[in-house]
C-alpha cells in the first residue's frame, strides 16, 4: 500500500515491478530484443547498478569491461549521467570506448516514474586505432582483463547507423507513453488491502465521477466525517481525494478522445469537469501534454 510517507524512489520500484510482470511489457521486451538484437531494461529511478548486466543481449564487450571494479565504476558513472540527462526526454551518451547508452523517461504528468534503457552499440565501424586507445586506457586504469578477449568482443559489437538508432529510440519513446498510461491505471486500480468503506468510496466515485462530486458527498455516502475520510482515503490510496478523482476522470477522457467525432469540450464535461480551463490544467498535469496533442498523437499511432 502506498502512503504519504513513501519516497518517489520506493513508489518507482513498486510501479516498475508491476509493469515488468505485465503482459504488455513482456511481449514488447521480447519483440524489441528479437528485432533489434539490443538489450532492453526497465529501470526504476535511483537504481545503482548496471542496467543490462547478465541480461539477454548484453554486449560481450560491456560484460567483460563491467567485470572489474575499476571499469565497473566508470560504467556506473555513465549510467548516472545518462539517467540525469534523460529526466525530461530521451538522451544518449557515449562511454570511454565510444559505445552508446540511451535512456528514455517514463513520466506520468510531471512525475518521473522510470526509464527504458538500451544501447551498448556503436554508431560507426570499430577500428584497430580506436581499440588501441581503449586498450591503453584499460591498462592505465589498472583493469584486470584479458585484452585479447576484450578485443575480440569489441569487434563483435553491434553497429548501427544514426538513423537506425534514432528510429529505435523513437519506438522506445512510443512504448514509454504506453507504459505511462498503464502506470496511471495501476495507480488508480491497484488492488490493496483496504477497508470496506474505502472500497465503497471508490465505487461511489466511479459511479458518480461525471457529476459535480465533492469530498463531503463521498464521505456521507460511506458514513464518515469529511475530515476522517480525507485522512484514511489518503492513507489507503496514496492520493488525495481530488487527485484520485482527477485520475479517474482523465482515464475516462482518454477513452472518449478516441472518438474523433466528439469535441474536446463535450468530452471534458462528460467526464465531470466543470470548466475547460480546469480540464486543460488537470489533463496536462496528469497526461503531460494538452488534450489536443494527446488526441493527435493517439490517432497518428493508431493510423500507423
Amino acid at each position: 500500500m502506498m502512503d504519504s510517507r513513501e519516497t518517489p524512489a520506493r513508489r518507482s520500484r513498486v510501479i516498475v515491478d508491476q509493469l515488468m510482470r505485465s503482459e504488455l511489457y513482456r511481449d514488447y521486451e521480447h519483440a524489441f530484443q528479437e528485432a533489434t538484437g539490443l538489450p532492453l531494461s526497465l529501470r526504476s529511478i535511483e537504481t545503482f547498478d548496471l542496467p543490462h548486466q547478465d541480461r539477454p543481449y548484453e554486449n560481450p564487450f560491456c560484460a567483460l569491461i563491467g567485470s572489474t571494479n575499476q571499469t565497473c565504476a566508470t560504467c556506473l558513472q555513465l549510467q548516472r549521467k545518462v539517467e540525469e540527462a534523460a529526466s525530461q526526454k530521451p538522451q544518449t551518451l557515449k562511454c570511454f570506448a565510444g559505445l552508446c547508452d540511451s535512456a528514455v523517461p517514463i513520466r506520468i504528468g510531471e512525475n518521473l516514474i522510470a526509464f527504458l534503457q538500451t544501447g551498448q552499440v556503436l554508431l560507426h565501424p570499430p577500428s584497430r586505432r580506436e581499440f588501441s586507445r581503449i586498450a591503453r586506457q584499460l591498462v592505465k586504469d589498472g583493469a584486470e582483463v584479458d585484452l585479447k578477449r576484450v578485443e575480440e568482443a569489441y569487434f563483435q559489437t553491434r553497429v548501427l547507423t544514426n538513423p537506425q538508432y534514432e528510429s529505435i529510440l523513437r519506438l522506445l519513446t512510443i512504448f514509454a507513453q504506453h507504459l505511462a498510461a498503464l502506470s496511471n491505471q495501476l495507480i488508480v486500480q491497484e488492488e490493496k488491502a483496504e477497508s470496506p468503506q474505502i472500497s465503497r468510496a471508490k465505487g461511489f466515485i466511479n459511479e458518480h465521477q461525471g457529476e459535480d462530486l465533492s469530498l463531503s458527498a463521498v464521505a456521507r455516502a460511506v458514513n464518515m466525517s469529511a475530515f476522517y475520510f480525507c485522512k484514511v482515503f489518503k492513507q489507503a490510496t496514496g492520493l488525495t481525494f481530488t487527485d484520485y478523482l482527477a485520475r479517474i476522470r482523465i482515464e475516462k477522457v482518454k477513452n472518449l478522445l478516441l472518438d474523433p467525432h466528439k469535441r474536446i469540450s463535450e468530452v471534458a464535461f462528460a467526464a465531470g469537469f466543470q470548466s475547460l480551463s480546469q480540464f486543460n490544467r488537470v489533463f496536462r498535469k496528469i497526461a503531460g501534454e494538452a488534450p489536443t496533442a494527446y488526441r493527435e498523437r493517439t490517432h497518428k499511432t493508431a493510423a500507423a
